[in-house]
């Protein structure tokens, strides 16, 4: 093959263009610090670039941005329920010193102020946020737990409660001994005699509301459900199944679309009678043991021994997953004082029931499949979540301020009758030797003693009880802190793996795209020589031709 200097020449310029690229590579390299500067350079960096740097990603969003806020809301939820179990520590101690028969009017002064500041600030503390959202409102962060300021709005509410919601409740008849002073005392009209003060006892339901009037009709709307049940048929003998004890044993009637069916609880033709707080309930309930009564006012189903021993005749069966023993309260609400909890954060209800326009339907679910609580989970890990919020329903529940209720209500009547004994006892020390007045004020403070010794049992009781459900209502508060705690745990382990994946991940990237500055330089060096030298040596030989030899 002849080679001309033609040729020479074009393959002097193509290896030098080719060192010149040599060079022009490796300084981009130096300058940019990446192996490569377009997926062509190299085709299997450039994919594995694109996973690295899609892993270094998520787990930089994991680990600065959702852990950090996950563990902030913790944070919050951790410190309020601190001070709801503060609150509820100070309440048992309140109730400690309110079951002390032998309190003095300070002392109960005292422990009134405290019940009534304590009372106020319990569910003050539920409406903690975490950057503008409520963390106690499960998905409706945007709302606050109890309402801000005085609202009316008609709600449809349904309380799903069991037979541990029934109690007893005492009232005490004072007549008129409260309205006795200086002026009217030895009115006709105003003569309270011993026997006129009297105590009845009966069951009680108590609603989380009072004040259940609905739209303001004379009959509010209540309604009053438990699950219909059916002999159970023995599986053997085709026979209605029986116990040890010969009584038929029952189970939930179950509808065509296989959930338990509810009825109305209506015990044949009669209905729950609705009798205002003015017209004397508790006698009407005590009085007839067929009785079933609701009271609006004060938000509570009032019943004589059958109705009672009916409705606790249904028991719960633990090795089935439905409640039997499960109690459905329907009533109507619409006015709401600033301060009470919002019903849409603990049952299924219904705003503005009957407007199309405005009417909404929340927490349907509990009633269909008794699902409960609504979870806000956090991603906080390669397909792994965790849980950050706790609800109101597990730890600021309305028993809490209507036991405070009760209580302060209680001392303050035992309070107001002391105050009746002592302003009488004053007049009846200015009134000796006036027989007349004397007579009537000693039969008068028989009357007061007697109230006294009636309101202070009643009192004494609450108190103790008050005891017990105030510590039931601080275990529920310290399961929330110790499940809260746990994910916080849980929280800083997932933390400081993500921190090593981040670490693992931005070396595994930089190993694949980053050069080696040190190598890089070496080879940067070596081909801008050799280029150099390309160059020199295609400069003598394209100076030689045949022309030089002629």
């Amino acid at each position: 093959m002849r080679i001309t200097n033609k040729i020479m020449q074009r393959n002097n310029l193509s290896n030098i263009n080719t060192n010149k690229v040599n060079e022009d590579r490796l300084s981009t390299q130096m300058s940019t610090e990446k192996k490569i500067n377009r997926p062509s350079d190299d085709p299997v960096v450039a994919i594995r670039a694109l996973r690295l740097r899609s892993g270094v990603t998520e787990v930089s969003q994991y680990y600065s941005k959702n852990i950090p806020d996950a563990e902030s809301w913790i944070n919050v939820t951790q410190d309020a329920l601190n001070n709801l179990t503060q609150i509820l520590t100070n309440m048992i101690s309140q109730c400690n010193k309110g079951a002390n028969n032998y309190l003095e009017n300070e002392d109960r002064e005292i422990i009134l102020e405290q019940m009534k500041a304590l009372a106020n600030e319990i569910y003050a503390t539920g409406d903690a946020d975490y950057a503008g959202r409520y963390v106690f409102t499960g998905y409706r962060t945007d709302t606050s737990l109890s309402y801000t300021e005085e609202t009316t709005q008609l709600f449809d509410i349904t309380e799903q409660l069991g037979t541990s919601d029934v109690d007893d409740v005492t009232k005490v008849y004072t007549d008129k001994l409260l309205d006795l002073n200086e002026s009217n005392y030895m009115e006709d009209g105003m003569t309270v005699k011993e026997q006129d003060v009297t105590a009845v006892t009966c069951h009680r339901i108590r609603l989380a509301y009072d004040d259940c009037l609905g739209d303001g009709s004379e009959t509010p709307s209540i309604s009053f459900q438990q699950m219909k049940m059916k002999q159970k048929m023995d599986d053997a003998t085709g026979l209605p199944a029986v116990d040890e004890e010969g009584n038929p044993i029952y189970e939930p009637e179950v509808g065509p679309d296989g959930k338990p069916v509810y009825e109305t609880v209506t015990w044949g033709a009669d209905v729950i009678q609705t009798v205002h707080s003015y017209d004397d309930p508790y006698s009407v309930a005590a009085g007839d043991p067929d009785a079933i009564v609701f009271v609006p006012e004060t938000g509570e189903l009032l019943m004589g021994d059958n109705r009672y021993g009916q409705l606790m005749a249904i028991k719960d069966d633990a090795s089935t997953a439905a409640n039997e023993g499960e109690i459905r309260v329907g009533y109507q609400k619409s006015h709401w004082e600033k301060g009470d909890l919002r019903p849409q954060h603990y049952f299924a209800c219904t705003s503005d029931p009957g407007d199309p326009e405005k009417e909404i339907k929340y927490n349907s679910g509990y009633l269909e499949d008794g699902e409960k609580g609504q979870s806000i989970e956090y991603d906080v890990g390669f397909n792994q979540t965790i849980r950050v919020n706790s609800t109101a329903d597990e730890c600021f529940k309305h028993g809490i301020g209507r036991e405070a209720d009760d209580l302060i209500t209680a001392m303050q009547n035992v309070k107001d009758l002391e105050e009746v004994k002592s302003r009488l006892t004053k007049l009846r020390e200015k009134s000796e030797g006036d027989e007349e007045k004397t007579a009537r004020l000693e039969e008068q403070l028989d009357a007061v003693n007697k109230a006294l010794t009636l309101a202070r049992d009643k009192e004494q009781k609450l108190f103790e009880s008050g005891i017990t459900a105030f510590q039931k209502h601080l275990d529920d508060a310290n399961l929330c802190i110790t499940n809260c705690g746990n994910r916080g745990s849980k929280l800083e382990l997932i933390e400081n793996r993500m921190k090593t994946q981040k670490t693992t991940f931005e070396t595994l990237k930089s190993s694949n795209e980053d050069i080696d500055i040190a190598d890089v330089t070496i080879q940067l060096k070596s081909a801008t020589t050799v280029y150099e030298a390309a160059l020199l040596a295609a400069g003598k030989v394209m100076q030689a031709t045949l022309l030089n030899y002629i």
